[in-house]
């Protein structure tokens, strides 16, 4: 007798010499509900877990702006894409009357990555953007679903170094990155690479919203007194 493949395990009313099409779907909205369950109680038990984490990053990356100093972000494969989501929210605020703030994907540099990879390894290529671009009072955020990538480790070892804030997003138990590489380490309890990155996407917004919320307290009410009177 043959093992059951995974999808057979997960999905087994799809695997029938003949289908119940009424059932294959009931089937599929129940992993619907159930996949939708699992994010909603994943994202809350996040956010009561790390909320003063997030508080934390917020105020010391507001901290690396009113010094003038510069953030970069990093990320591989789907957290690339979270990575150059980060910088754009910085760059280019939708919210009307903020400013923009300066953000540096270091994933965005197609020749760079490639050419440091194929010279010197993969996990030097965005250490080697960090020695070379980043300077003492700026911010480094990394994100990996592991918090085991090689290249973020390097990154954020060097910019510790050399005096960068760092502030790592992680899921499962943390990885390296939960082991005092990051001053700040955002860790979603849960392996689900999906979940981790749906929570992630949710953080980062809500750490942008608070520093620019700081950032605007710094510079006083947007409300007149006047209008506040």
């Amino acid at each position: 007798m043959t093992s059951k493949s995974a999808l057979e395990v997960l999905y087994p009313f799809l695997h029938g010499k003949e289908q119940d099409h009424a059932a294959v779907d009931a089937g599929l909205l129940h992993s619907i509900e159930e996949k939708a369950r699992e994010s909603r109680e994943t994202s809350v038990r996040f956010f009561a877990e790390q909320a003063p984490v997030l508080l934390g990053a917020a105020k010391a990356l507001a901290a690396v702006y009113r010094r003038g100093g510069r953030m970069f972000t990093m990320g591989n494969g789907g957290s690339s894409c979270d990575a150059s989501h980060v910088a754009v929210e910085f760059l280019h605020p939708i919210t009307a009357g903020r400013p923009a703030l300066a953000a540096i994907n270091l994933t965005a540099d197609v020749a760079m990555t490639s050419a440091v990879g194929n010279d010197l390894g993969f996990e030097h290529i965005f250490v080697r953007q960090i020695i070379a671009h980043g300077r003492a009072g700026d911010g480094l955020i990394g994100l990996s679903t592991s918090g085991n990538s090689a290249n973020l480790i390097a990154a954020f070892v060097k910019a510790k170094e050399m005096g960068l804030t760092t502030i790592g997003f992680s899921g499962g138990d943390g990885g390296r990155m939960a082991s005092g590489i990051c001053d700040y380490c955002l860790v979603v309890p849960t392996t689900s690479v999906h979940r981790i990155q749906e929570c992630h996407v949710v953080a980062y917004h809500i750490l942008w919203d608070l520093v620019h919320t700081l950032l605007a307290d710094d510079r006083g009410s947007a409300i007149s007194k006047d209008v506040a009177a």
